[in-house]
């Protein structure tokens, strides 16, 4: 495997860094977009568009071009760090997820869809097509969502708990494979030491929350919660407004069913999916 080549002194933004490497290697070779293409495998204006920090395509693609130009996981590497950069990420989500990764818990409340921290690769790529990302774009969207999942299974990884409204498990996939792979999640995560997953009944009727997902990060500087309502997302610092927050996801966390009333659940489903 060759020696990986020092980054110091180039580009340190992940994603420019990424895109500068894509145009080094070409070059050292000698080929043109459209030879890498029929050497490769993919389309020409892909790579074009990756030298261009236009996006970072799939790990596939990535893997095919450290394997044609011998550079063992350096682009791999290199894109890996490029996905995991938050600045990825529109500007109203940049400190969003610089607090997540340096939370210690989190508690989140979602009443329509699965949290993200607890889906499927499947799960997120249909509800990202739903958002109308395909392609390269769509494969850079979903890794990225997995490699913010890793914050729950890391050693030392913060505590979760998470409130499911019912309507969360009764929108399926469409192919109900993938959904059974869902709730299978769904069920080892709520096993693990750092994680806690309700189930909310749609019995239980209105509650404070009813319409808003809403995440609370819990770190050194203290509690702040993320709020989304429709299409729009806010960062609430301010201590009374996170304070009334909380209490409202207190209400909605007794009405809840337990953790093992929620396995329950969820595998009653399971078994009907």
């Amino acid at each position: 495997m060759p020696q990986r080549r020092a980054i110091t002194g180039r580009s340190q933004e992940p994603r420019a860094r990424f895109a500068e490497e894509l145009r080094i290697l070409r070059a050292k070779r000698g080929v043109t977009l459209r030879a890498l293409a029929d050497a490769v495998g993919w389309d020409a204006s892909l790579f074009g568009k990756m030298e261009k920090v236009q996006t970072l395509g799939g790990p596939e693609v990535v893997e095919a071009l450290d394997q044609y130009y011998g550079s063992g996981e350096l682009l791999l590497t290199l894109w890996e760090l490029a996905v995991a950069d938050p600045t990825q990420f529109k500007e109203r989500y940049r400190q969003y997820m610089r607090l997540e990764a340096e939370a210690v818990s989190m508690w989140q409340y979602s009443p329509g869809i699965a949290p993200g921290l607890l889906q499927t690769p499947e799960y997120a790529a249909e509800l990202l097509q739903q958002g109308g990302l395909t392609g390269a774009e769509l494969e850079e969207q979903v890794a990225a969502r997995m490699g913010r999942r890793e914050l729950l299974l890391a050693e030392g990884g913060p505590q979760f708990r998470a409130i499911l409204s019912e309507a969360v498990l009764r929108t399926p996939l469409r192919d109900p494979e993938a959904w059974q792979v869902q709730l299978r999640h769904l069920l080892a995560m709520g096993g693990r030491a750092n994680v806690t997953v309700h189930v909310l009944p749609g019995a239980k009727g209105l509650h404070g929350l009813t319409d808003t997902d809403v995440m609370f990060l819990q770190g050194a500087r203290g509690v702040v919660a993320w709020v989304e309502t429709g299409y729009s997302g806010e960062l609430v610092q301010e201590s009374t407004a996170v304070q009334q927050l909380q209490l409202r996801y207190d209400r909605v966390r007794d009405l809840a069913l337990t953790p093992d009333e929620s396995r329950e659940f969820i595998e009653r489903m399971l078994e009907e999916a």
